[in-house]
């Protein structure tokens, strides 16, 4: 599942990564989110840090109050290459922290199951 606020931003990784042959589900902001996880069930989250209304960070801690992390990976992409924010990321549950623009093979590798062991490996 894909949370992004930008239309272009959403739509490029959307179709990034079914070519790599996953299902995916798109959200715009939180709220539209919550609702869509609970009906597709997502195994893998990519969430925007930064969104209006509710954020990422948000996001990631309802998203854990419904999902433990066995069952959702839940990934946090930023503009803010900033330890507070990564720290912040951490503490609401999210699995990885990546910068934008996105390492695109590092993405195709967690999405594979190729995971750190440690939470939140530095990207």
């Amino acid at each position: 599942m894909i949370v992004d606020d930008h239309d272009d931003f959403r739509a490029s990784v959307g179709r990034l990564i079914r070519s790599w042959g996953h299902e995916v589900a798109v959200a715009s902001d939180g709220a539209s989110a919550l609702s869509l996880a609970d009906a597709f069930q997502p195994e893998c989250g990519i969430l925007d840090v930064s969104m209006p209304g509710m954020n990422g960070l948000d996001l990631a801690r309802r998203m854990r109050q419904r999902f433990p992390p066995a069952q959702l990976y839940l990934i946090a992409l930023s503009g803010h290459e900033d330890a507070a924010v990564r720290e912040g990321c951490l503490e609401a549950g999210f699995d990885e922290y990546l910068l934008k623009p996105a390492d695109i093979a590092l993405l195709e590798r967690l999405l594979g199951g190729d995971r750190p062991d440690s939470r939140a490996a530095s990207h």
